[in-house]
């Protein structure tokens, strides 16, 4: 890295898109969400900028972006140097304030916004170095990667020796893995086919779009339907994409946190005979020994439990593991504590032999999560089995560097930074609530928001 880069400013924007409007996005426990954005801009003194984002979905964002704002004492002032020489003291300076972790502690609006401002950062880390942030992360050496986690309150788990571990073994065989995923990218799922406010033409018309171009092997497609409104619809909504993709595909399940603990099992029984290969959020997101209780009454049924995109931090995490709660881990880069407290997850999960499988969709999550499932195959598990990140197809126009799938693969990234920039003229007309689009909605059809 060259001389110190010192932080001047750091700007923070309310974004948001009326996907309401089409029902995208829709499922049981959200069922009008307007995606949007907290979106951050890192100015330096040398020209470098840094772009970071966390996702909501309409109402409250104002709150994340207050947040942000009172996170930026922290930030400006510093170089980049002093953050990412002790990146864990710094992340630790963001989430332990003597005043500030009152209204947390790492969880909640607080936390979303610890994720914008880091993602921030990681992104200038990485446009300083030159490199996409998957590489920066495969090409560091693993005491400076541990070295970025703060493994307060999951020792009991995973030792700071045990990562670096992990780490030193998955050397080998590294760089076939990177010229893999270059070639042939990383497995990807969908879920925009079934949105829960969709009907059954809508789900037929968006299966139909989304397997055009496809020329990989049929078994390689896999599909996620949103459940949990009505228990007749899911039985035929999931047979009709079961009968649209035929037995071999790969489908999944999507609560979104709707049932209580025995209900959920009920309603997934009932289900059972469309193989899903997870049931995802059946509960509360909070309710780790209601998730291992489902999970081992599902376990009959080839059906295993994926959490995690509403999971507060690593330490709920860690105890999902320990409870064999879970069969498929959610990472979601804006709602932990961005890359820092994502490794630590990601780190866990391999200990424990549980497959990542990222949350994404929103605003931003497709192009932030492909950065860091890519590390976890080249540097961490080494593994595809069971494993794939989700996708989503909305709103990737509205970044400079957007997601791409060929194959039904991610095509790994190669623009330097975290691919958190946003388009100068998306955020101008979807700013909230003076963007164009907005004033227009407000007066021509009264859009609540």
């Amino acid at each position: 890295m060259a001389g110190a880069t010192t932080i001047v400013q750091l700007r923070v924007s309310d974004v948001r898109f009326p996907t309401s409007l089409e029902q995208h996005g829709s499922d049981a426990m959200h069922t009008e969400p307007d995606y949007s954005v907290a979106y951050v801009v890192i100015e330096t003194d040398g020209g470098h900028e840094g772009y970071g984002l966390t996702f909501t979905l309409g109402k409250g964002t104002e709150v994340v972006v207050c947040a942000v704002e009172a996170l930026s004492a922290f930030v400006v002032g510093r170089t980049l140097q002093e953050i990412v020489g002790d990146f864990r003291a710094f992340y630790r300076l963001l989430t332990s304030d003597g005043q500030m972790r009152w209204i947390g502690p790492e969880k909640g609006v607080i936390q979303l916004a610890t994720a914008a401002v880091l993602n921030a950062v990681w992104d200038l880390w990485a446009r300083v170095e030159g490199k996409p942030l998957w590489k920066l992360l495969v090409d560091m050496e693993p005491r400076k990667l541990v070295s970025c986690i703060d493994f307060r309150y999951i020792t009991d788990a995973l030792t700071e020796e045990e990562a670096l571990d992990i780490l030193v073994k998955a050397q080998e065989g590294k760089c076939q893995r990177e010229e893999e995923m270059l070639r042939d990218g990383y497995p990807a799922y969908t879920t925009s086919c079934a949105w829960i406010g969709y009907s059954d033409q809508d789900v037929l018309r968006t299966l139909r779009a989304v397997t055009v171009g496809v020329t990989v092997p049929v078994p390689l497609c896999r599909f996620k339907v949103k459940v949990g409104a009505d228990l007749q619809d899911d039985v035929r909504r999931c047979r009709l994409v079961r009968q649209m993709i035929g037995p071999d595909n790969t489908l999944m399940i999507d609560a979104n946190q709707r049932w209580d603990v025995q209900e959920a099992i009920t309603w997934v029984s009932h289900l059972a005979e469309f193989k899903p290969l997870w049931i995802e959020e059946p509960t509360s997101p909070d309710d780790i020994l209601g998730h291992a209780v489902i999970s081992k009454a599902l376990a009959p049924l080839g059906i295993g439990v994926a959490t995690g995109e509403q999971c507060h931090n690593r330490v709920m995490f860690k105890q999902l593991l320990q409870a064999s709660a879970l069969q498929f881990v959610q990472i979601d880069s804006c709602r932990l504590g961005s890359v820092n407290e994502n490794l630590a997850v990601i780190l866990m999960a391999c200990k424990f032999h549980v497959p990542v499988c990222p949350h994404a969709g929103g605003v931003g999550l497709c192009e932030l999560v492909r950065h860091l499932i890519l590390f976890d195959y080249i540097s961490v598990s080494a593994s595809l089995q069971n494993r794939m990140c989700e996708y989503v197809d909305h709103l990737h126009e509205h970044f400079k560097s957007p997601v791409v799938i060929r194959n039904a693969c991610y095509v790994p990234p190669k623009d330097p930074g975290y691919s958190t920039e946003m388009r100068e003229e998306s955020v101008r007309r979807y700013q909230y609530p003076q963007g164009e689009v907005w004033q227009t909605l407000q007066a021509t059809r009264g859009h609540r928001t």
